[in-house]
């Protein structure tokens, strides 16, 4: 492996947990993203000449913790920053509340520390996603459906809020887990549709495709009563059942009701059956609990020849519309009522749509490109394929708008 893809590996594995420890040793988020930045820097200039160090994490933490002093020292607050003081041995008590044992796994007790209600609830996803994830602002910002200078201010007032607060980023107690569990299931939903809308799972996210696995496992471990813990881990093992059904013979992306469900993996699928009925036997089902039934919906399919279950994903997103009534919901649903319907019934729902709020949004271009082609308006449609084609999506899905697009333009 060469120096740059050592240091880009290093930089995208360990550099939110770097960020994270700097910020929770200066108390100062801007400072640690600076200092970590410095130290990637540094790398680039060191590595290809030293060769990469044995241990890429440590170094990158040790350099960024000295520019980050030497910062400190040359705009003489340094002793106004309350260090904190060296690790002492832990007597009983302290071994037995160790962060370790409360959240048994290093990037889930990150989320839970950066969701802190100081922080304004609208945000607190998003400065996870940013802090713990390493999503860039622009990819949460298309995730939130928000402009990309909205979502910077967000993260701006967040970071203030946390400095004036006086967050410690200590590892709260499984008192505090209930009022930021929803803030950690919408990080969790956003980090894992980046992997997720990469069919090939080539991109730089794809690896938090499997961790969501083992985070969500842990997740219902820790609280095991919580519907909504039990339908996210439902949802992504549905959705990684068919990872390898998602691409047809020449890397295009292949459309869920076009997959075989005999590349599924079964027992995968079994684990998300089972965490479904957990969740439904827990309590009326929120929303969480209808999006994982809608993946459930579809793991009873069991061979193309099985008819599509679209009447019943439209009776589901009936019920979830009236529980979490947005765009992509409405978008998705207005997907399932042209299969169930006929294409004329959906593009009225598609142009009631906020088109502004969406116009970044990849799939609201490639659905509308859909109906209007098969309501025999190729011009439009050919305008609609060339938008999600400009938002640069993921190459599998790239190749799949292309394909389309060219078979459109071949009709004339």
């Amino acid at each position: 492996m060469s120096a740059a893809d050592a240091l880009a590996e290093a930089a995208r594995a360990a550099g939110p947990r770097v960020v994270a420890a700097l910020a929770a040793r200066f108390r100062d988020l801007d400072l640690a993203e600076e200092g970590f930045a410095e130290a990637c820097a540094r790398a680039a200039e060191a590595w290809p000449r030293d060769g990469p160090p044995r241990d890429a994490a440590a170094w990158l933490y040790r350099v960024a913790d000295r520019c980050v002093l030497q910062t400190l020292r040359r705009a003489r607050t340094r002793a106004r920053i309350a260090l904190d003081p060296p690790d002492l041995e832990p007597d009983a008590e302290a071994a037995l509340s160790d962060d370790v044992r409360l959240i048994p796994d290093e990037r889930l007790r990150l989320v839970f520390v950066c969701c802190h209600p100081a922080v304004a609830p609208e945000s607190r996803a998003a400065l996870t996603l940013r802090l713990v994830c390493g999503l860039s602002t622009l990819e949460i910002a298309r995730a939130f459906l928000v402009p990309e200078a909205t979502l910077a201010q967000r993260l701006v007032r967040a970071k203030r809020k946390i400095a004036d607060a006086g967050v410690s980023f200590e590892v709260p107690g499984p008192e505090a887990w209930p009022e930021r569990l929803e803030a950690v299931l919408a990080t969790f939903e956003v980090a894992y549709a980046r992997a997720h809308e990469d069919a090939a799972g080539a991109g730089p996210h794809a690896g938090y495709a499997q961790e969501m696995l083992r985070l969500t496992r842990v997740l219902v471990e820790l609280l095991p009563d919580e519907p909504q813990t039990w339908a996210m881990a439902a949802l992504v093992r549905y959705a990684e059942a068919r990872r390898g059904a998602r691409l047809d013979e020449t890397g295009a992306m292949t459309p869920l009701s076009e997959q075989d469900p005999a590349l599924w993996r079964a027992p995968l699928v079994a684990e998300a059956d089972h965490c479904l009925q957990r969740a439904t036997a827990l309590g009326p089902p929120g929303a969480r609990v209808l999006q994982a039934a809608l993946h459930g919906a579809w793991s009873r399919r069991r061979s193309l020849a099985d008819p599509p279950p679209w009447p019943e994903v439209l009776a589901i997103y009936d019920r979830l519309v009236a529980l979490r009534d947005d765009p992509i919901v409405r978008l998705n649903r207005a997907v399932a009522l042209a299969e169930v319907e006929g294409p004329a019934a959906a593009p009225a729902e598609v142009e009631a749509l906020d088109a502004d709020r969406l116009a970044a949004f990849a799939p609201f271009h490639a659905v509308r490109a859909d109906l209007l082609r098969r309501l025999d308006r190729p011009a439009a449609a050919r305008a609609a394929y060339a938008a999600a084609l400009a938002l640069d999506p993921a190459p599998a899905e790239r190749l799949w708008l292309q394909r389309r697009a060219a078979a459109l333009a071949a009709r004339g």
